[in-house]
């Protein structure tokens, strides 16, 4: 697997948009740019061109990994195939979709973010796909050991071929070409984001150094969840604020859409 950053972002944008607005999916190419550049829900955030997402679809067509069909009108719009490019089932494609929007997390943090894609009811069934993803012939993540002060280990995403996160168990982060040895270095795209562009992003996890995600939070594997009342409430909050975002970016699809077809009427009456 060696999919470019831009490849990446696509895939990933496809799968949340064909979960969280599905009325809209496929995807124009405005409206896949859209997602693509959200500042929200998005680690690193990007800023693509029309030509940059065209060339990812072009480069995913060829791997089969996406289609373009014909829409109303004009519009061809852009859908993903994973489910028979790799053989996933919904929540494996999830949780590598979120991976690949919002870079390595703890199973806990999964386990919150996918929550608008798929449903998880403990943490274990997070950890039970991620097993499931890494022990695949050509693995699709890999775990990085656990952070000091963190109560799980964290997972990365391997579609680019490896990851340059530290492994947080001390040793070298390996490849999805490694052999059986997971210590084999691999060089890769790394997931550092420049400073002023987490102090950019509209997440409040990003803009507020007091914000606790509530991903953080989660419980381990085998733990009882001891959620005090104020976390609660700031859970809850920040789901709120990520349905919000939703909605946002759904009107912004609708939209492009709109834009679209009367691009197509004036195209018809010479308008």
């Amino acid at each position: 697997m060696d999919l470019s950053a831009e490849e990446i972002r696509v895939l990933g944008c496809l799968v949340e948009k064909e979960r969280t607005t599905p009325d809209l999916y496929p995807l124009t190419t405005n409206a896949l740019r859209s997602a693509c550049n959200q500042k929200t829900n998005r680690d690193p955030v990007l800023d693509l061109a029309v030509r940059d997402v065209d060339a990812a679809l072009l480069s995913l067509r060829d791997r089969r990994l996406a289609r373009t069909v014909l829409g109303g009108g004009r519009a061809s719009k852009h859908r993903h195939v994973l489910e028979e490019a790799w053989g996933l089932d919904p929540a494996e494609i999830a949780v590598v979709a979120v991976l690949a929007l919002r870079g390595p997390q703890t199973p806990g943090e999964l386990r919150a973010r996918t929550e608008r894609l798929t449903a998880f009811a403990t943490t274990d069934e997070v950890v039970a796909v991620l097993d499931a993803l890494a022990d695949r012939a050509d693995p699709l993540v890999t775990c990085l050991g656990r952070r000091p002060g963190q109560k799980e280990d964290r997972w990365a995403h391997l579609l680019s071929g490896g990851t340059d996160e530290p492994d947080d168990r001390g040793g070298p982060s390996y490849s999805s070409s490694a052999t059986s040895s997971p210590a084999s270095p691999a060089p890769a795209p790394s997931y550092d984001v420049p400073t002023s562009s987490r102090a950019s992003s509209d997440d409040p996890a990003y803009d507020d150094p007091a914000y606790d995600d509530p991903a953080d939070e989660a419980p381990t594997r085998g733990a009882a969840p001891a959620v005090a009342h104020g976390d609660e409430r700031t859970g809850l909050l920040a789901g709120r604020v990520e349905e919000l975002e939703s909605e946002v970016e759904a009107l912004r699809s609708e939209l492009e859409a709109l834009r679209d077809r009367v691009d197509a009427l004036e195209d018809a009456f010479g308008a």
